[in-house]
């Protein structure tokens, strides 16, 4: 099984958003049994928090499915256990660094990685632009989704 984690700062905004969208996206394929989705923080701000409000509303909007959840911070384990470890921004690479140590095992990458136009996913906390963000992780994940695939 292939195990996928959805990094960003507070682990409420823009990887819980991606963790739901990916998740959607295997389910229509049929492949939700093949690769377990999920997403955390790399702070402790958020740590409890169930998803933003921007975020559920975008999701609901698009008709996908969005779990109530609470935020986690990841761990070396979590990297440990994991294939892809899919960040938003580089300062969650380097946030994720001080917690894990070298990505040793090349699993860290940014999700816009997948794309044909690699970048950052602007946090919508900040931005307030929950629309932008969803269409940078739509993209994002169709072209995780090929990757993998």
């Amino acid at each position: 099984m292939i195990k996928i984690l959805f990094v960003c700062h507070g682990n409420i905004c823009r990887s819980p958003m991606a963790e739901m969208v990916f998740k959607d996206m295997l389910r229509k394929k049929g492949l939700d049994h093949k690769v377990q989705v999920g997403s955390m923080a790399t702070s402790t701000e958020e740590i409890g928090s169930d998803v933003h409000p921007g975020t559920k509303s975008i999701l609901s909007r698009e008709g996908i499915a969005c779990e109530k959840r609470k935020a986690v911070q990841i761990t070396r384990r979590d990297y440990e256990n994991s294939n892809y470890i899919i960040c938003m921004d580089k300062a969650n690479i380097r946030n994720l660094e001080r917690l894990i140590g070298k990505d040793t095992d090349a699993k860290v990458s940014l999700l816009l990685d997948y794309t044909d136009s690699p970048g950052e996913i602007a946090d919508p906390w900040y931005t307030g632009d929950f629309n932008a963000t969803y269409k940078d992780v739509l993209k994002g994940c169709a072209g995780l989704l090929k990757h993998i695939l």
